[in-house]
C-alpha cells in the first residue's frame, strides 16, 4: 500500500474521529472548555476522565461528525484558543499530578485571518516548549493525519503512536506538491517524497510503534490501545520527575541522528 493510499484512508468520511476514540477510550468524563483569554474552539475537545483506573487528563481534536459539525470545528484544523485551552489543561494536570493523553488528527493548524491576528504561531511554540518540560507523563496517539506544527503541539510527548494508515508529515502532500512543482496533481509524488507513513515514523524514531486498526472491531481495538497506554503511563509515573523530564529531552535529541560512511550525523 503507498503513502497516498494511506492518506485517502484517513481521509475517508467514515473513519471513526476524535470523539469517538474519546468516547471508546476514556470514561467518567467532564469536559473542560474554553482558553481563559478569548473563546473556546471547538476543535479540541479535552477535559479529565479515567483511562481504565487512571485518572487523565485527554486532549483529541475532533474533525467534527457532518458536515454543519465540520465546518464549525474548521475540519479539524484548531485556532489559537484551542492550542491555548489545550496548555492550560495540560498545566492544571501538572498541577494535579495527572497524566496528559492527546489524540491528533489534524491537517495543521487553522491557516486563516483570524489565527494569524491571534497569534497561531505562538500558541504552537509555547505549547511545544511548554509539553517539552511538564513535570507529569504524556502520551500522543496519532489517529488520522498528523499535519505540521499544529500537530507537533500536541506530539511533543514522552510515547508518540500512530495507528496503522495514519500519517504524519511536516506540510500536507498537497501543500508539498504545490509549492514544490506548483502542480496540485502530483500529491502522490508528493507523499512518496515525504515519507508519511506510520512505518517511516517508527523506522525514523519519531513514533513508538504502530497500533493495528480493527473498524469492524473498534471498542476491541480501543480495548487493545488503552492496555497498551495504560502499561506505559504506569512505568512512566514511576519515574522521578528529573528522570521523566531527561528522558523526553533525549527521545527528541535523537531524531534525526543518522550514520554515513561509518560515522553518525544529525
Amino acid at each position: 500500500m503507498t503513502a497516498y493510499d494511506r492518506l485517502k484512508i484517513v481521509r475517508s468520511s467514515d473513519r471513526p474521529q476524535g470523539h469517538d476514540f474519546v468516547e471508546a477510550l476514556f470514561t467518567d468524563r467532564f469536559e473542560l472548555c474554553g482558553d481563559r483569554r478569548f473563546a473556546e474552539d471547538p476543535a479540541i475537545m479535552a477535559g479529565i476522565g479515567y483511562l481504565g483506573d487512571q485518572v487523565v487528563t485527554y486532549i483529541a481534536i475532533d474533525k467534527g461528525k457532518d458536515l454543519n459539525d465540520r465546518m464549525k470545528k474548521h475540519f479539524g484544523c484548531p485556532l489559537p484558543e484551542g492550542y491555548r485551552k489545550a496548555l492550560r489543561l495540560m498545566k492544571q494536570a501538572e498541577k494535579f499530578h495527572r497524566p496528559v493523553v492527546c489524540l491528533v488528527d489534524t491537517l495543521g493548524a487553522y491557516p486563516g485571518a483570524e489565527g494569524e491576528e491571534r497569534g497561531q504561531g505562538q500558541a504552537i511554540a509555547e505549547n511545544i516548549l511548554e509539553m517539552m518540560g511538564l513535570r507529569t507523563p504524556v502520551l500522543s496517539v496519532v489517529i488520522g493525519e498528523g499535519g505540521s506544527g499544529g500537530a507537533l503541539a500536541l506530539a511533543s510527548a514522552d510515547r508518540v503512536y500512530m495507528l496503522e494508515n495514519a500519517v504524519y508529515s511536516v506540510i500536507t502532500p498537497d501543500g508539498c506538491a504545490s509549492i514544490l512543482w506548483k502542480d496540485a496533481s502530483r500529491v502522490q509524488d508528493a507523499a512518496a517524497c515525504l515519507h508519511i507513513t506510520a512505518q517511516d515514523m517508527v523506522d525514523f524514531g519519531v513514533a513508538e510503534d504502530i497500533f493495528r486498526e480493527d473498524f469492524d472491531r473498534f471498542d476491541k481495538m480501543c480495548g487493545e490501545i488503552k492496555t497498551r497506554l495504560l502499561c506505559d503511563l504506569h512505568a512512566l509515573c514511576a519515574m522521578s520527575v528529573p528522570r521523566l523530564l531527561e528522558e523526553r529531552y533525549n527521545r527528541f535529541r535523537r531524531i534525526g541522528i543518522f550514520e554515513e560512511n561509518g560515522s553518525i550525523r544529525q
